[in-house]
């Protein structure tokens, strides 16, 4: 299992475990995280997973896909230059502790 940081909007934090190739998704979503909603189940087709890389995270993360970056666009809150789709983020123990920070809204 690897750590999972999730800190939202107001400033709460809330850390979860994470089987290794699992999506950073999937898990705040399976662990009732409020924030991250994943309409699509994962599909990078709602962009409402949408999520903020900790800046000390973001260049350990693999590069977007085209398609991510399409989704990116449709955001409901500020698109940021550390913006990803939580549903694209596959949890491996590189990624252990990673932290990502929850827009004000999704939808």
């Amino acid at each position: 299992m690897v750590r999972l940081t999730l800190i939202d909007f107001a400033g709460n934090s809330t850390t979860i475990s994470v089987a290794p190739g699992q999506s950073a998704m999937q898990a705040a979503v399976s662990s009732g995280i409020a924030g991250v909603v994943g309409e699509c189940g994962g599909s990078a087709m709602c962009a409402t997973c949408h999520v903020y890389v900790h800046p000390d995270w973001y260049g350990q993360l693999p590069e977007p896909l085209e398609t991510e970056l399409e989704m990116l666009d449709c955001t409901v809150s500020e698109r940021r230059d550390q913006s990803r789709l939580s549903c694209q983020i596959r949890m491996d123990e590189t990624l252990d502790g990673l932290v990502l920070l929850l827009p004000e809204r999704q939808q």
